[in-house]
């Protein structure tokens, strides 16, 4: 939906009408005021107010409340257009993303993933907050009627959860099965330490990004997009097999990998592919045969091409861990030379090696039954070579 300019004042503005009225300012003069290029007020509306055809009931401002405004004015973001009081919400989404992205971003952090998803759970908060706002959409809890208040006394509006619950939420549902997503990992990680994540949670972390940029083109317009303040990160690594199979299956906590899992179970196969649930891209070292794409980091794949399923087969690889039954890891070491091998020596060697501890990231509780990752069964293959017996 196209960004629509509106033409109506908030009740604070009214009230420094109200106060410009009284120093006997003329319509058209107070009108520069009020108008910006996000939105443009009619001079009409200035003379509703001097005549008392509206806001009869809204108090003029104080003296002191409009010096304050007039020596802030215009407080406008240069950039955008935005007004810093009566566009907030929308700087503060834009903001809180900025941040988000910035922190993940920087070098020498040890849990990037949990500080982006904080922040930018709170940017997406602000953001619907803004559209509901425009849309006249009452975002405060109430309870028998009567707005709820904080313990300072304060509105109580909606969390993220609240805002995409609602029937006129505006965002398409595999954005919203992204938000939940990192909602649900949020309840897990809030109060509780977990080890690094952020591999594990990054296709599902960019898609944040680009649907949050989407959202705010689609909702209020292609000047409040974010891709030319945030430019492509750069690192000075690269990852061999073993080197990335350490870092997707490593030390992921229990009640992180459940989560997730419990989650990824909740959803249809389409669903899980979608995009805007989750953006996976592949970073594939290529020498170009075209001197103007020689200093491309990075090349966009037409979809559908064959390099374009060929990448798609490595992503599907890497993501979809599998999971394997007691039993059937099993029935893979005996057909691996171990026809010896019984359940009863599984459940030893796994009690000997605590291999359900969290954090060790050998398997996963799922549905009140516990399933083991391809790295349990290395491990096994490798205690058996090394001539693993029952006591």
């Amino acid at each position: 939906m196209a960004r629509r300019p509106g033409n109506t004042l908030e009740k604070w503005e009214v009230a420094i009408v109200k106060a410009m009225l009284a120093k006997k300012y003329v319509p058209q003069d107070i009108q520069a005021y009020f108008s910006r290029p996000t939105r443009s007020i009619n001079h009409a509306r200035i003379s509703e107010i001097r005549d008392e055809a509206k806001h009869k009931g809204v108090k003029a401002a104080s003296e002191a409340e409009l010096d304050s405004f007039l020596d802030a004015w215009p407080n406008i973001d240069p950039v955008t257009g935005l007004h810093l009081q009566g566009d907030e919400l929308l700087v503060k989404a834009r903001e809180a993303m900025i941040a988000a992205v910035h922190t993940f971003n920087s070098a020498g952090l040890y849990f990037r993933a949990e500080l982006f998803i904080v922040t930018s759970i709170i940017a997406w908060t602000y953001l619907l907050h803004a559209h509901y706002k425009r849309e006249g959409v009452d975002y405060r809890h109430k309870k028998g009627g009567i707005v709820e208040k904080t313990p300072a006394g304060a509105d109580k509006y909606w969390e993220l959860g609240q805002c995409l619950a609602h029937g006129k939420c505006p965002l398409d549902k595999g954005v919203v099965n992204n938000l939940k997503f990192l909602t649900e990992i949020r309840h897990e990680i809030e109060h509780r330490s977990t080890n690094r994540i952020d591999d594990a949670l990054s296709a599902k972390l960019q898609a944040c990004c680009i649907n949050f940029n989407d959202t705010i083109k689609a909702l209020f317009g292609n000047e409040f997009a974010l891709e030319k303040r945030l430019p492509i990160a750069l690192q000075f690594v690269t990852f061999n097999g073993s080197q990335r199979a350490s870092l997707i299956g490593a030390n992921l906590p229990q009640h992180i990998a459940t989560a997730m899992d419990n989650f990824h179970n909740g959803l249809t196969e389409d669903e899980q592919k979608d995009t805007q649930f989750r953006y996976r891209v592949a970073f594939i070292p290529k020498v170009s045969g075209k001197a103007s794409k020689a200093d491309l980091a990075v090349e966009f794949i037409k979809p559908g091409s064959p390099e374009a399923e060929a990448v798609e087969r490595v992503l599907l690889k890497e993501v979809e861990r599998p999971k394997y039954l007691p039993s059937e890891i099993v029935k893979k070491a005996n057909a691996a030379g171990y026809p010896a091998f019984s359940m009863y020596d599984h459940t030893l060697l796994a009690r000997q090696l605590d291999a359900r501890a969290p954090g060790k990231g050998f398997g996963v509780m799922v549905a009140k039954a516990w399933y083991w990752y391809e790295n349990w069964f290395e491990k096994v293959m490798e205690k058996l070579a090394e001539g693993w017996a029952r006591p």
